[in-house]
């Protein structure tokens, strides 16, 4: 993995999971990393832990994120890289989803909401905070996390899919909007389950758990992201399970583009 030594991320939602396995990959790489997180206990566990800086906020209160991000830039000194991040999955509204999965009229109102607050408005709120702070700068990239299509449109995924079809939308539209500007925008996503604590532990064969992703996969794509090669990559969705392929052939596209 490249260096990104000096770059400054905030990952939101970066106490377990796929946020903190990428805040692991960017400190070993020399980054300097703020997380996010709801609880301000856990937060500031993970934090430690990690070597991090840890804020606690809220990405569903307006008045949370803006106090959240203030905090970033103070202890930071600048965000060069913003990773959406923070999620609930479907056991907020199903434990048993694995098992039992529901008809989206079998979800109550205040769960759809729930996530579809943190999942979506989520990204937008964070989004709205530091995107305009990156463009007085001069620089700024952000990354959303998002999931496989087929999981967006999976039966009984309501309102989990809605919520994170909804994020990868509103990430292509930042793109297009910041199209002419010096803030990139793309999309990343593991490529598949991952073994994060999103499945029910006891809907988990071991069948299932040998078929999980290491959340560490989303290490090498995020912190080739905050590096000095991916100045200019904006609008594009990268697989994690797939990045070296894809890497090595932008790669070979750019060698044959000068040699010709």
């Amino acid at each position: 993995m490249p260096r990104v030594d000096g770059v400054r991320v905030l990952i939101t939602g970066g106490t377990s999971g796929l946020g903190r396995a990428m805040a692991r990959a960017l400190l070993d790489a020399g980054a300097t990393v703020a997380i996010t997180g709801r609880n301000p206990d856990r937060t500031a566990q993970a934090a430690a832990e990690l070597g991090a800086v840890g804020i606690p906020c809220d990405v569903t209160d307006e008045a949370a994120v803006e106090r959240g991000v203030a905090e970033a830039y103070d202890r930071l000194g600048t965000v060069d890289v913003l990773v959406n991040n923070a999620g609930l999955g479907m056991r907020t509204v199903n434990p048993r989803f694995m098992s039992e999965p529901q008809p989206f009229f079998a979800v109550s109102p205040q769960g759809f909401r729930a996530v579809v607050d943190t999942n979506l408005t989520g990204y937008f709120l964070v989004a709205r905070e530091v995107v305009p702070r990156m463009l007085a700068a001069g620089s700024g990239r952000v990354v959303s996390i998002s999931m496989n299509h087929t999981t967006m449109n999976r039966r009984g995924f309501v309102p989990y899919g809605p919520s994170r079809a909804g994020a990868e939308a509103l990430s292509r539209i930042m793109a297009a909007d910041l199209a002419e500007t010096p803030v990139r925008v793309n999309l990343l996503l593991p490529g598949g389950a991952t073994l994060t604590g999103m499945l029910p532990e006891e809907q988990t064969t071991p069948e299932l758990r040998a078929g999980l992703l290491d959340p560490a996969v989303m290490g090498p794509p995020i912190v080739w992201l905050a590096s000095a090669e991916a100045a200019d990559v904006h609008d594009e969705r990268l697989v994690a399970v797939a990045f070296d392929e894809w890497l090595a052939t932008r790669r070979r596209s750019g060698a044959e583009g000068l040699a010709s």
